[in-house]
């Protein structure tokens, strides 16, 4: 069993499918009305009211996903978690209601997931797609043929913001439409020329907002089953308006929970249809919730965007990957050694340290001085296909604090996971200064262990010791910039041959 969570800034989905000798069938999804996007103030904090509202709801998910294993379940969160501030309190009670970590993702990696859940819930074998997908927070534009995607942007605008910017009052008048309209078309001018140049045979919209007019204008004989003419749009803009208010809005095939947030998702489309002079759009099964466990089916099966990703970042920026898998390679037999004791045995730990050897070295493209600092840099704010926010934030701090001053600022912005992030630095730290010379029969293979105070006890052979005494100097040096963090790490020497690598 394989479950994915979306949590959106109108409504939380939850889809959970068997996988069973490759095929995949859906067995059961879940849909409520959290709003969360409305339940922002002014200073990007969550309200009381729809804290409580989603706690509620991810509880109730949570009793669905019991007994799943980790890695079995994948909990995305979008544009308002994205904007929101103080976000590690909210996300540390989501974990606990649901059982499974929540990934913060960016707005690209966003726009892949739902590409992907339109094309494997659409196959339109070689059609270009130009797909749109109406959230409540945020606008994804894609372009794409078959599995793959082309072009795509997130733009700052959703039926729930749009609705409270625009119709707050409840007044549905020609002037509020206009005005969402141009806002809107102004997001969308910058990008609009680029997508028609690579242009599309058919235009596919996903998610609540489309399929809300969907209903509508199929309820009312504005468009066939399944599609939104632009006639047909007009038609339901022109409803809206004569209705006058939200309250008093009553129109075939329109839900009552989707009722405050039609109006602004209405004229984001009208906008959308306008730049990209759309006649015709089909409306997709698939979207968010469908990609991510889509993705995660890819994991399972060895086939993670997140290792072609790294392999592309490698490449590009010339990457010595024999070095890279050198320390990887010691991180691990070292992770292995202490991974219990200290906390470390969560399933994402490993990868990070093997990520971090892979791309800790990136920055040498751009200049050898301060070469950490614009490794991470790239690491945390670059678009990196099947990443979220938070790991990209863990490995970027990982790969700044391998070398020189391992400043406690370093870990200040991971919330909860900054012990353990700040853990796994110094195993990191440790691997890349044992592998200096860059030689695999140079590279000694110490004994870990946690001291009674919590710090780190490394032993080396003594033969080794007696014979890298330059090295032995490094590392002191090494554990004087790892004290800055809180962490103690004591260097020892055992007599005896050197250790042999154990896996």
């Amino acid at each position: 069993m394989v479950a994915a969570i979306d949590l959106g800034s109108n409504s939380f989905h939850m889809i959970v499918g068997r996988l069973e000798r490759g095929t995949l069938t859906v067995v059961d999804k879940m849909r409520e009305r959290v709003r969360l996007g409305a339940g922002l103030d002014d200073k990007r904090r969550l309200t009381e009211e729809a804290h409580q509202r989603a706690l509620d709801c991810l509880q109730r998910f949570g009793e669905r996903l019991r007994g799943m294993p980790p890695g079995r379940v994948r909990v995305v969160g979008t544009n308002t978690l994205r904007k929101m501030k103080d976000s590690d309190a909210f996300l540390y009670e989501a974990r606990l209601a649901l059982g499974h970590p929540v990934e913060i993702i960016a707005g690209l990696e966003e726009a892949r997931l739902i590409y992907l859940g339109v094309s494997q819930t659409m196959p339109e074998p070689d059609l270009q797609r130009l797909v749109i997908d109406i959230g409540g927070g945020s606008t994804e534009c894609i372009v794409g043929c078959n599995d793959t995607m082309k072009k795509a942007d997130s733009l700052f605008m959703g039926c729930v913001e749009f609705s409270m910017a625009y119709f707050e009052d409840g007044a549905l008048t020609e002037d509020a439409f206009e005005q969402a309209e141009i806002a809107a078309m102004l997001e969308l001018q910058p990008m609009v020329l680029a997508y028609k140049e690579l242009g599309w045979d058919v235009a596919v919209g996903c998610s609540g907002t489309v399929h809300a007019i969907r209903k509508i204008v199929a309820a009312n004989g504005w468009s066939e089953p399944g599609r939104i003419t632009h006639d047909g749009l007009r038609r339901v803009t022109a409803a809206l308006i004569k209705a006058g208010r939200i309250d008093d809005l009553t129109l075939d095939g329109l839900q009552d929970d989707r009722r405050p947030v039609i109006a602004g998702g209405v004229a984001i489309l009208n906008a959308v249809f306008e730049a990209f002079e759309i006649e015709e759009m089909a409306a997709s099964p698939g979207a968010l919730r469908e990609g991510a466990l889509y993705d995660l089916v890819g994991r399972i099966h060895h086939d993670d965007v997140r290792d072609r990703t790294i392999g592309w970042f490698q490449r590009r920026y010339n990457v010595d990957t024999r070095q890279s898998a050198r320390i990887r390679g010691l991180a691990v037999i070292m992770w292995n050694q202490i991974r219990r004791a200290w906390g470390l045995d969560d399933p994402p730990a490993r990868p990070l340290l093997e990520w971090a050897a892979d791309l800790h070295e990136i920055g040498l493209s751009i200049s050898y001085t301060g070469y950490h600092k614009h490794s991470a840099y790239v690491v945390a704010n670059a678009d990196m296909a099947g990443f979220s926010r938070t790991t990209q934030a863990v490995l970027a701090a990982i790969i700044r604090a391998h070398r020189r001053r391992m400043k406690p600022s370093i870990f200040d912005d991971l919330g909860r996971a900054r012990d353990e992030t700040v853990r796994l630095a110094v195993l990191f730290r440790l691997a890349v200064a044992l592998c200096r010379s860059r030689a695999d029969d140079q590279v000694p293979v110490p004994v870990l262990k946690i001291s009674k105070n919590g710090g780190l006890t490394v032993t080396f052979a003594k033969a080794w010791s007696d014979a890298h005494p330059m090295s032995l100097v490094d590392l002191e040096r090494h554990v004087e910039a790892i004290a800055e963090t809180g962490v103690d790490v004591e260097i020892r020497t055992h007599g005896g041959a050197p250790l042999k690598r154990t896996s």
